[in-house]
């Protein structure tokens, strides 16, 4: 099982020195996973429903400032060597499939094969007006046939592609992705069309557990879907045993527990004592085969400074 981290592509922990600093912090702690968010703009007047709060209200809505997510994928990454990077959805639909392809593919080189490229289908139908890209209700054939165009893009040597919504032909497409065939794709989403494109389309699942309208806040929930996955698996011809599982965590504050704990792959863990009493960890104690779990949203308020040869602050190895 391997552990990540939210670095903060929006507020005042965003800037290049602070966000620099927590991706190798992290780095440093012994997490696997780096993940960032996907919004291009913030509208003003947001009245689409937000999937993953009970009273539907974004919780991003106040703030404006936000880095573009591959760009910033880009930077942490220059500042890192070792961590995977997940794109934490990339919206697909917000940007043209060549070029989407093309961005990927180049951080995939660039950071030398270290690129997950997790997706989904987007919510937001005021961000997708600004935009100007394809319209909001054909979202998910939009974004199943952009999946399908990269894909060509990454693996052929004379891609084409004649679709509804991306078309090209005699073209170059290099270089192709460090990964082969191509980065993995974790599909996001906890409703029927996203399981069905995960079996379809992903190399793995990567569910949140607080959509009010598919909860996959238990044990028992995570396993039922789960379960329905590998059924959906099966049926497009596929292995189950091949798709990976994560899970996203979101936690803060009083939720947390008073000591802090990091449970590493290797069965050892490390525990922070003093560090920020206002930003705790929580550790996640789901296992599954072939699980990537990962923790969301941390906000990192001051991290305590690096000790050569002792990890991070006064972390200590149990």
């Amino acid at each position: 099982m391997q552990y990540g981290f939210s670095p903060p592509v929006s507020g005042p922990l965003s800037s290049p020195d602070n966000l620099a600093r927590i991706a190798a912090e992290g780095e440093a702690m012994g997490y696997d996973y780096a993940t960032i968010s996907d919004h291009v703009v913030i509208p003003r007047d947001i009245e689409a429903k937000y999937p993953y709060s009970d009273t539907g209200e974004f919780p991003g809505r106040a703030r404006g400032d936000r880095h573009e997510q591959l760009t910033a994928v880009a930077f942490v990454a220059g500042r890192t060597s070792r961590l995977r990077l997940v794109t934490s959805v990339t919206v697909v639909p917000h940007r043209p499939a060549v070029l989407l392809a093309k961005m990927l593919a180049t951080i995939d080189v660039l950071s030398k094969g270290r690129l997950v490229f997790g997706i989904g289908a987007g919510w937001m139908r005021e961000e997708f007006e600004a935009l100007g890209v394809p319209p909001f209700p054909e979202r998910g054939a939009v974004t199943d046939e952009y999946l399908n165009a990269c894909r060509e893009l990454w693996t052929k040597d004379d891609p084409r592609f004649d679709g509804r919504y991306v078309k090209f032909a005699n073209i170059l497409f290099e270089p192709k992705p460090v990964q082969k065939p191509y980065p993995p794709i974790w599909v996001g989403g906890e409703s029927g069309p996203a399981l069905r494109r995960t079996a379809r389309l992903g190399d793995g699942w990567y569910p949140i557990g607080t959509n009010p309208q598919h909860r996959l806040d238990s044990m028992k929930r995570f396993q039922g879907g789960v379960e329905r996955l590998r059924r959906l698996t099966r049926e497009a011809g596929r292995d189950p045993a091949k798709m990976a599982l994560a899970y996203r965590i979101t936690a803060w504050g009083s939720a947390l527990p008073a000591q802090s704990t990091v449970f590493r792959p290797d069965g050892r863990c490390r525990r922070r004592s003093a560090g920020v009493p206002r930003f705790r960890r929580r550790s996640c104690r789901f296992r599954f085969r072939r699980r990537h779990c990962r923790h969301h949203d941390r906000r990192h308020a001051a991290l305590p400074r690096r000790r050569a040869g002792k990890g991070v602050g006064r972390n200590r190895r149990c």
